[in-house]
């Protein structure tokens, strides 16, 4: 295994795909956790580098849709009072993950975003502190987010 931050040795014998173990803790002082995600960038064959993310643990018993993407966790931020309250989410949320998608053959990175619920923007507190009443197109939630040093995986290193 290797830390955030590391290279990949070649893969041992017989393994298919990189796992990963992935685990995050909320901020005392803020949000719980939505999700935990993969990001995986890599060359292709011309060069360029791609990106595909990869939902890979998630709160409140979601489940991902036909199309594979995961549900919004919901939204209990109060915009009178500039709260939200922890009411969904996890405090923690941890999983062992491969790369379903890997080729040995292609340089890649991986990194873990983790998202927390949504919590007032700052425009919402701004309001409420001074009595403003917010334009009806401006955002008044937004969703936290963490990352990892990128953990790196060169063929035939």
């Amino acid at each position: 295994g290797v830390p955030m931050g590391g290279d990949l040795p070649d893969a041992p014998e017989g393994a298919e795909a990189p796992t990963f173990l992935v685990a995050a803790l909320k901020d005392p002082f803020s949000g719980n956790l939505d999700r935990i995600q993969i990001v995986k960038g890599w060359l292709n064959a011309l060069g360029e580098t791609e990106e595909k993310v990869f939902d890979v643990a998630w709160s409140d018993e979601r489940e991902p849709g036909p199309d594979g993407k995961l549900p919004p966790v919901g939204n209990t931020v109060d915009v009178t009072t500039a709260t939200f309250n922890n009411s969904i989410g996890a405090p923690e949320l941890i999983t062992v993950w491969s790369d379903p998608e890997f080729d040995p053959s292609l340089r890649a990175f991986y990194y873990a975003r983790v998202l927390e619920i949504p919590t007032p923007r700052w425009t919402v507190y701004d309001a409420v502190h001074f009595g403003d009443k917010m334009s009806d197109d401006v955002p008044t939630s937004t969703q936290e987010r963490a990352y990892t040093s990128p953990i790196w995986y060169t063929p035939g290193e």
